[in-house]
C-alpha cells in the first residue's frame, strides 16, 4: 500500500508570528487526520514548548524534536535517542569556553530533560529567552562548570556571542552537526550543536520507514531544513522561507500566516 507522511517544520512555517498554529490550520489537519492523514511536526523546540504552541492539534504519530535529537510518541516516550559520548560532550565544552562562549547545556538527568546554564554567564540573549521559560522544569542553574556536563548530554545552544560563535562554528561543524543562524523572533545569532546523527532529516527518514511510507512530504521555512528537503520526495518552502531553501524545495506555497501548510495538504491529499 502506498502511504505517504507529511512533516512540516514548526516556526516560521506552521506557526504564524504570534508563534502558535491557527484555529484554521487545527481544523483542517484534525479534520483530514480522522480520513487517515499521517501528519507531524520536526521542530527544534523542545516537546514541552512544541506541544504549547501546536495546542489545539491532535498529532496521532510520533513528533521530531529538538531538531531530530528525540521521536517521541503520544505517550511521550521516546523512541529514537541521539546524546553525545561523553568525551564529545568534554570537548564541545572545552572549545566554546576556549572561545569565551557560555553555552545552554541540555542533557538528560534521571530521564529527565534539564537544561543547565550558570545564572552570572547569561548573555542578554540567553537571559531573553530563559524568560520565555518561566516556570519550565527543565530549568537547572548550576554554580561550576563541572555540573554543566551531568547526565546524558544532547544539545548546546549559544545566543548572541556573535564576536566568536562563527569560529564555534567552523571548528565545530567539522565534527558535530552545527546550526548557525539568526533567531525569526528576536534577531540574536543562535549557534546550536547536536549529535551528527541528529538532523530532522535522519528522523524524518526513520520515521517514513517506521510508519511503513512510500513517500515523504515535508514543509519547511529555514535553511536548517535544507538536509529535511534533500531527503524527501517533496519538499515546498513557505513564501517567507530563506531563499536558500526556495533553491532546492519542489514548490513555494503561501507565507506562515495563511494556514498554507494545512491548506496545501488539503488541496493534495488523498486517502492511501
Amino acid at each position: 500500500m502506498n502511504k505517504t507522511i507529511y512533516i512540516s517544520d514548526l516556526d516560521g512555517t506552521l506557526l504564524q508570528r504570534n508563534q502558535h498554529i491557527s484555529k484554521e490550520s487545527c481544523r483542517i489537519l484534525n479534520d483530514l487526520s480522522k480520513r487517515g492523514l499521517l501528519f507531524t511536526y520536526a521542530t527544534a523546540r523542545s516537546l514541552i514548548t512544541a506541544s504549547k504552541v501546536t495546542s489545539g492539534l491532535d498529532v496521532k504519530i510520533p513528533v521530531i524534536v529538538y531538531n531530530g535529537v528525540f521521536i517521541i510518541d503520544s505517550d511521550g516516550k521516546r523512541l529514537v535517542k541521539n546524546v553525545f559520548a561523553e568525551e564529545d560532550a568534554e570537548n564541545i565544552f572545552c572549545t566554546l569556553a576556549e572561545l569565551g562562549i557560555n553555552p545552554l547545556v541540555y542533557s538528560i538527568i534521571g530521564n529527565e530533560e534539564k537544561f543547565s546554564y550558570i545564572p552570572e554567564r547569561l548573555t542578554r540573549g540567553m537571559r531573553a529567552f530563559l524568560a520565555t521559560r518561566n516556570g519550565d522544569p527543565r530549568h537547572r542553574p548550576v554554580s561550576k562548570k563541572n555540573d554543566m556536563l551531568m547526565g546524558d548530554v544532547f544539545y548546546f545552544t549559544c545566543i548572541n556571542d556573535t564576536g566568536s560563535m562563527g569560529k564555534a562554528y567552523e571548528e565545530l561543524k567539522k565534527r558535530y552537526y552545527c546550526v548557525y543562524s539568526t533567531d525569526i523572533y528576536s534577531g540574536d545569532q543562535w549557534l546550536e550543536i547536536l549529535p551528527v546523527s541528529a538532523t530532522k532529516a535522519n528522523a524524518a527518514l526513520q520515521l517514513k520507514k517506521f510508519l511503513n511510507c512510500s513517500r515523504l512530504v515535508v514543509f519547511g521555512d529555514g535553511v536548517n531544513d535544507i538536509p529535511m528537503f534533500k531527503a524527501a520526495d517533496e519538499g515546498y518552502a513557505v513564501k517567507n522561507a530563506d531563499y536558500k531553501l526556495k533553491e532546492i524545495a519542489t514548490g513555494i506555497i503561501g507565507g506562515n500566516d495563511e494556514n498554507s501548510v494545512a491548506k496545501f495538504i488539503s488541496e493534495h491529499f488523498n486517502v492511501d
